[in-house]
This record gives C-alpha cells, sequence and structure tokens, in this order.
C-alpha cells in the first residue's frame, strides 16, 4: 500500500512502503502496522488498552530519538498481524511543539498502513481541523468518535454516515471506556489496511460511491462558486481553506447546542473551581490521597517484606548451601545483592497503591480542573496550568514528566518548567517518606501521612522559590487554552491495568541500577576485606570526606553514602540503608532507630526530596533542553536548595532542643 500520488505540501513521498522503511527493523515482516493519533483527552489511552487488551510495551522506534507505547491488535481473518502504536496527542499537525514534530517526522519517515484518528466526540466540532489535515497525508484513514455515549448524554448530534460520505473514510461512533463499538473498530482496521480500489487513495466507506467526495463538492462550496469543497484536502490547502471546511462539515454534519448539557458538572465546577474553596479541596484531597496510600500500603509492603524474608531463609540460604558456595560470595549474595533487592522490590504495593490513585484523579476529569484552578497562581511563577499538570505528572516519575514539557511551545516556559518540575515528590521518594514517617513518627495514627503530605507542600514551596527565581532567566509570552473535560465516572479495568503496567515498568528499567546499586554497596561496606571489621572501609572513608559539608545537616556517614546511591535512583535509597545495616526491610527501621534521631531523619528526607532526583532526570533534561549547561544549573540549583533546607531543618531543631527526638 503506498501514500497517495497526488501530493499537497503535507503530504508523503509516493511509493513508500512501510516494510521498506526504517520502521521494519523492530516490527516483524507482514505486520500492518496502525498508529494511534488524536488530541489529548480524547480518551486515546483507554482506547489503546482496549484494542491491545493491555498488552504493551515501550521502544525506541527508529528514526526518532522518543520511545512509543506499542502494542498487539487482534489478527484479521487471514491471520496478518497487526501492531497499534500511539503516538503523543497532538492539536495541530502543522504546529511547532516537538510532540507535534514527533507526529510529523512520523508520518512522513515511517508511514504506517493506517491512522485511527481519534476525536472527542463532544467536541468534535473544533476537532474536525485535525481530521483534515490527517487526511492531506493521503494515508488511509480510520475515524474513531470516542465517547459518543457522553455526547448523546450532552446533547450533541452527529450524522457519522453524513461525515463518512463527505471525507470519504470510514466514521464510527465508539465508547472505549463503556467498550461500545470496539468490534466494528478493529473490523474497520482490518478492512482499512487492505489495498484500496485506487492506489494510495483511501477507498471509500462500505456503500459509498466512489464519487462521493466530488458530488459533495458540486453540491456545497466554500467560496459560493460551486468549487470542490474537499478537493483541497488531497492537494495541500492553507488554515483559511481547512477552516471553512471544518466550519461547512460542522454547519452540515453536526448539532451541538451552544452550552452543553452537563448539569451535574455545572455544580461540581462552582465548587471545585471555586477561587477560595477550590485549593482547599484539591489540598484536602491529596492529603487524603497520602493517608489512603499509607493506611493501604504500609501492611501490604510489610507482608511482601516478610515473604522476600521467607524465601531467603527457606530457599536462597539452604541452596547456596547446598552448592557450597563460598562464605565470602554467600554473603555478597544475600546480604548484599538479595537484601538489597528484596527491600525495594516490598514497595511494589505502595507503587502500585499510587499510579491507581493517579489514574483515578486524572480519569474523573478532575486534573484539568487543578490546572484551571492553578493557571493564575502559576502565571505569577512564570508558569501556567499544563506545568502544573506536568507537576502532578511527575509524582509518579519525573522522566515523562519532563518529557511531557514538548506541550509548551515557548522555549522559556520550557526550560523554566523543566528546571521546576524535579522538585515533585515522585513515587521513588514516596516510598522513601511512607517507610520512615512510619518508623520515626508512628503516633497517632494520623501522624505518618501528616508528615508525608507535609513533604508535598515543601516539594510545592521548591517549585514556588525555583519559579520567582528563574522566571526573568526564562521568559515566556505563550498563551494558554485548555479543554476542560466532563467528569467522569473512572473504569475499574482501565485503572487497574495502568497501575499494573506503571508497576511492572518500575521493576523493568529500574532492576540494573537496583541490582548493580546494592552489590557494589555491599562492596563499598566490606571492603578492604584486611581491616574489615577493624578499621575503615571504603563507605566509611566516603562519609568522612564529605563529613565538613554534611554534617552540619545531621548526615552521618551511612546516610551519606546511602544519598550517593540514590543520586543514581531513589529507589535504591532503602536497599543501600539495608544493605549498610546488614539487615532486612522487616528490621531496617529498627536499625535505623537506633542509629539516628528522628530530627536527623526529617533532615535526611528533606535533602531527599530536594535534590537531584536521580541521574535518569538529569540526562533527559539535556536531550529536551538540548543543552548540558541547563542540567548542570538544575542540579547545582537543586543541590544547593536541598543543603539550606536541610541546615534550616536540623539546626533549626536542635535550637529548639529536638535533637534529641
Amino acid at each position: 500500500m503506498t501514500a497517495s500520488s497526488r501530493q499537497g505540501p503535507g503530504a508523503l513521498p509516493s511509493g513508500v512502503l512501510c516494510h521498506g522503511s526504517p520502521m521494519a527493523a523492530q516490527t516483524p515482516a507482514g505486520t500492518a502496522v496502525v498508529a494511534l493519533v488524536g488530541m489529548p483527552n480524547t480518551g486515546k489511552s483507554t482506547l489503546f488498552n482496549r484494542l491491545t487488551g493491555g498488552h504493551a510495551h515501550i521502544a525506541n522506534w527508529p528514526g526518532l530519538t522518543v520511545d512509543l507505547l506499542r502494542g498487539r491488535l487482534p489478527a484479521d481473518s487471514e491471520g496478518r498481524p497487526f501492531e497499534l502504536v500511539d503516538l503523543p496527542g497532538v492539536h495541530d499537525l502543522s504546529g511547532r511543539s516537538e510532540d507535534e514534530a514527533i507526529v510529523q517526522r512520523f508520518l512522513s519517515e515511517t508511514p504506517p498502513d493506517l491512522l485511527l484518528l481519534v476525536l472527542n466526540a463532544t467536541q468534535v466540532a473544533s476537532q474536525l481541523r485535525l481530521v483534515l489535515q490527517m487526511r492531506e497525508t493521503g494515508l488511509p484513514i480510520v475515524l474513531a468518535l470516542n465517547m459518543s455515549d457522553e455526547a448523546r448524554r450532552f446533547g450533541v448530534r452527529i450524522d457519522p454516515g453524513g461525515l463518512a460520505q463527505a471525507l470519504s473514510l470510514p466514521v464510527l461512533p465508539v465508547s472505549a471506556r463503556r467498550h461500545e463499538g470496539m468490534a466494528g473498530l478493529l473490523a474497520a482496521i482490518h478492512q482499512g489496511c487492505r489495498p484500496s480500489q485506487e492506489e494510495g487513495i483511501p477507498g471509500p466507506a462500505e456503500g459509498q460511491p466512489d464519487d462521493t467526495v466530488r458530488r459533495a463538492g458540486r453540491e456545497h462550496s466554500v467560496d459560493g462558486r460551486g468549487t470542490d469543497p474537499l478537493g483541497p484536502i488531497l492537494f495541500g490547502a492553507d488554515d483559511h481553506q481547512l477552516e471553512a471546511l471544518r466550519l461547512e462539515l460542522v454547519e452540515r454534519f453536526v448539532d451541538q447546542p451552544e452550552q452543553l448539557l452537563r448539569p451535574h458538572s455545572r455544580r461540581l465546577d462552582r465548587l471545585l473551581l471555586h477561587p477560595l474553596v477550590g485549593p482547599l479541596l484539591f489540598l484536602a484531597i491529596v492529603l487524603v490521597m497520602f493517608q489512603t496510600i499509607y493506611a493501604l500500603g504500609t501492611p501490604l509492603q510489610e507482608l511482601m517484606g516478610g515473604l522476600f524474608d521467607g524465601l531467603r531463609d527457606q530457599l536462597l540460604v539452604p541452596l547456596l548451601q547446598v552448592l557450597r558456595t563460598p562464605p565470602v560470595l554467600r554473603d555478597f549474595l544475600v546480604d548484599g545483592v538479595w537484601l538489597g533487592v528484596s527491600t525495594v522490590m516490598s514497595f511494589l504495593p505502595i507503587i502500585f497503591l499510587f499510579y491507581l490513585i493517579l489514574a483515578i484523579v486524572e480519569d474523573s476529569g478532575y486534573l484539568p480542573r487543578a490546572a484551571f484552578l492553578m493557571d493564575g497562581f502559576m502565571h505569577w511563577l512564570g508558569l501556567d496550568g499544563r506545568a502544573f499538570v506536568l507537576q502532578v505528572m511527575g509524582f509518579g516519575c519525573n522522566v515523562p514528566a519532563i518529557m511531557g514539557t514538548r506541550v509548551i511551545r515557548d522555549r522559556g516556559m520550557r526550560l523554566l518548567a523543566m528546571m521546576v518540575i524535579p522538585f515533585a515528590l515522585c513515587q521513588a521518594r514516596l516510598t522513601v517518606f511512607v517507610f520512615m514517617a512510619a518508623v520515626f513518627f508512628p503516633k497517632p495514627w494520623w501522624a505518618p501521612g501528616l508528615v508525608v503530605f507535609g513533604f508535598y507542600l515543601m516539594s510545592f514551596a521548591a517549585a514556588i522559590i525555583t519559579g520567582l527565581l528563574f522566571k526573568r532567566a526564562y521568559p515566556n509570552r505563550e498563551a494558554f487554552v485548555l479543554e476542560l473535560p466532563p467528569y467522569r465516572k473512572p473504569s475499574l479495568h482501565t485503572m487497574l491495568r495502568r497501575a499494573w503496567r506503571e508497576m511492572n515498568n518500575f521493576m523493568v528499567t529500574t532492576r540494573g541500577f537496583i541490582v548493580a546499586g546494592a552489590a557494589l554497596v555491599w562492596l563499598l561496606t566490606n571492603l578492604p576485606p584486611q581491616v574489615a571489621g577493624a578499621g575503615p572501609t571504603f563507605a566509611s572513608r566516603i562519609g568522612s570526606v564529605f563529613d565538613p559539608l554534611l554534617a552540619p545537616i545531621g548526615m552521618t556517614p551511612d546516610l551519606t553514602v546511602a544519598l550517593f546511591f540514590g543520586f543514581i535512583a531513589k529507589e535504591i535509597l532503602l536497599g543501600a540503608m539495608a544493605v549498610i545495616h546488614h539487615t532486612s526491610e522487616a528490621g531496617l527501621g529498627a536499625a535505623m532507630q537506633a542509629s539516628i534521631t528522628p530530627l536527623q531523619a526529617l533532615s535526611f528526607m528533606t535533602f531527599t526530596l530536594l535534590y537531584t532526583p536521580c541521574l535518569s532526570t538529569v540526562a533527559v533534561q539535556i536531550k529536551e533542553a538540548k543543552s548540558r549547561m541547563f542540567a548542570l544549573r538544575s542540579v547545582l540549583w537543586s543541590m544547593s536548595l536541598a543543603w539550606i533546607a536541610a541546615l534550616l531543618v536540623f539546626q533549626g531543631g536542635r535550637l529548639l532542643g529536638l535533637a534529641g527526638g
């Protein structure tokens, strides 16, 4: 199948076969590649999960410098395999953001067999412009009107048959959340990847005459002169023509009330978007989130820790004894690698719960409203509501949140956002705080959750300070437009799938760091062997070197070594502490209580929150900013702020008489 030979400015090179492109390097021969495209907030991710069954993986695409989510679709009746590639959400194919550039480059350099274009049916009138732009590529397209159930409920009436005839492509109303229309959509995808009657030009929808586009053009015109309204789509149209075409299509096939029928949404918005009540409710929601994670996650984490201890005592140690493993190697494997890895893995339930709760906040439609609510405040910092959303995304992981800054077109604002986001309390740091809060501040029952919430507020304070200090260095002039989706009942299946996938991604992406870090910590704390138990180890020497700098903030040599490994990845912080104290997760709390005071623990958590999240964050800052100097400035600033804040916590606590607890 080829792209259209009649090319406009947005068309793809003719005669380019999918499997003759670099795409074939990672896609098995004979596989039909379907690209999933759409605007943000169209339910694209939910649709992807429905079509792929939630079985997907993230991989780099040949010719692109980014990772894309890829999943298998069911084969067609002839047994041909299909792969679905989820492209970044875009508003405009001719835009200047990096996400839009990625989509443009993907479509031009590695054209897929089919475009699956997703629109939000409740906002179809404004989103048809993207359809017209995609139509210019000459690629076969299947148009999915997602959230059609909501459109009906809000009084939006669409004529999918009329749109299909006018656009000469299949148009299917679906609801990914309710699993409506999925079978028909899959059949249209299979059909759309078969060669059409006219090479390179998508064939008409089923039952549609081949000359529909031409006939529609003779009956209606854009400029009143009887010209073909959809003809320019295949030959290239300027912005004025595309807008005129969009308005004509809306007039003919879309009946949308001036104000969508959303009585429940309007009532909730009056409360949640109230300038005074809204921010207080937002903070209350976040507090409940952290309390829930602590209340449910801590018992599950202890259960996992006990399970790993049982595996060590009943399986690993006896197996090494049977194999007559040398004592040094046995200690390395049991007290080094196993202790470090099992301690980190015991926090998987907390990670799962975190992403489950975050999915509820996002899928319910509340997150864009939080962005709207905070937009005025973020503007004061030189940012806008998008930066707030990205900051919330940073709760999961700072790396994808920084990559998400591509939606910000203004370079100054984007750089400022990339400097602010690393202060977000990511899930890796969250596991450290949940554990240490439970160990050092266990009573009353609400204290641990409140301590974690306090560090969440501290992360926002750090973001505020950073924004105020650097907004003049990174000025911006970009306007911000935000569409508020309706409130929705989150899909339990989708939320569980997402939480499970993110937890698996955590294990896959961090396993190398965790194993290597645990092994290296054991070596540093047990070498050189000739002085083990009698003289300084490599770890204690490292701690002594940095003692003049870190002792004023309450760091012991053991905490200093842990902080060094936390610079690699925060996921191995507690694993490193377990190896340093020669204990498992079950005994780590008691060991830490015996070695440091609660005030030192607070200082340690403060420094952990504010200093550089991990090497991966630094790497993605260099990649996205295309500037090593920017990344260095960000690291130096975060290190300085972390030291100052920890100094205030520790020395301030001592002045208040809290040094002993």
